[in-house]
């Protein structure tokens, strides 16, 4: 009862106001003592129904606290390698559509050799540098964003080893498996991006052959053009 009689003190602390109005209410200006012993003794035998939870204080050791900062640590760790990988996935898709833009106008200027003018050369030629620029720009894109991604996998991998020496076994195992994930979503794109360059360097070489098959034409065709008039030696000009 000695725990129940502090509490109950402190409540009826709070309810002398409610008393006194009580007091004031009831005709003569007094409530009868008989009634308010009933009332207090209602209110004590309810209290004393009620359990009262003592609260204690919560201790975290420094081995609970470090392993909420791992917590946090991967989670943040975590977000940062999504990011980064999704750029870069972005960005190697962009420059793999660059690559092949380049490739099918190469293509188109290598099956038209021989047949093209020397302004309708020039203006396709111009096109074509315009795509190698812009190729140019995506290939520095995805390169950046590249190496932020690598950052993020080497910040990922020491998050992994820190949970793992703290303890925090499926941290560390989620972690790894983010970068399992990334790494295999970028290889795939990596592999369609070489396969474009791959490509690229084809056409290219395509390019340079046929420039060389067509310079021996042009030669002979300067050299077999009939003479005019002025290149004729006199003697074959001249009546017999």
């Amino acid at each position: 009862m000695g725990t129940m009689a502090a509490p109950f003190c402190r409540w009826m602390a709070r309810w002398r106001p409610l008393t006194r109005f009580f007091s004031l209410a009831w005709p003569h200006g007094r409530m009868p003592a008989t009634r308010w012993q009933k009332v207090a003794l209602g209110l004590g035998a309810t209290l004393a129904a009620v359990p009262v939870k003592q609260l204690e204080p919560i201790s975290l050791d420094h081995e609970d606290l470090i392993k909420r900062a791992v917590s946090l640590v991967t989670d943040g760790a975590n977000t940062f390698l999504s990011q980064t990988t999704l750029a870069l996935i972005d960005t190697l898709t962009e420059y793999t559509k660059a690559v092949y833009t380049l490739i099918s106008l190469q293509q188109r200027y290598n099956g038209l050799t021989g047949k093209l003018s020397e302004k309708e050369e020039d203006a396709i030629w111009q096109v074509i540098i315009e795509a190698r620029v812009k190729v140019k720009a995506k290939q520095g894109n995805y390169l950046s964003y590249e190496s932020k991604w690598m950052t993020a996998v080497h910040l990922s991998e020491m998050v992994a080893e820190a949970a793992y020496q703290t303890g925090a076994d499926p941290a560390s195992i989620t972690v790894h498996t983010h970068i399992q994930m990334a790494q295999s979503q970028v290889d795939e794109v990596k592999q369609l991006a070489l396969k474009a360059e791959a490509k690229l360097a084809e056409v290219q070489v395509e390019d340079i052959h046929l420039k060389g098959k067509e310079a021996p034409i042009k030669g002979t065709q300067q050299t077999a053009r009939p003479p005019t008039n002025e290149e004729i030696p006199e003697q074959y000009l001249r009546e017999d």
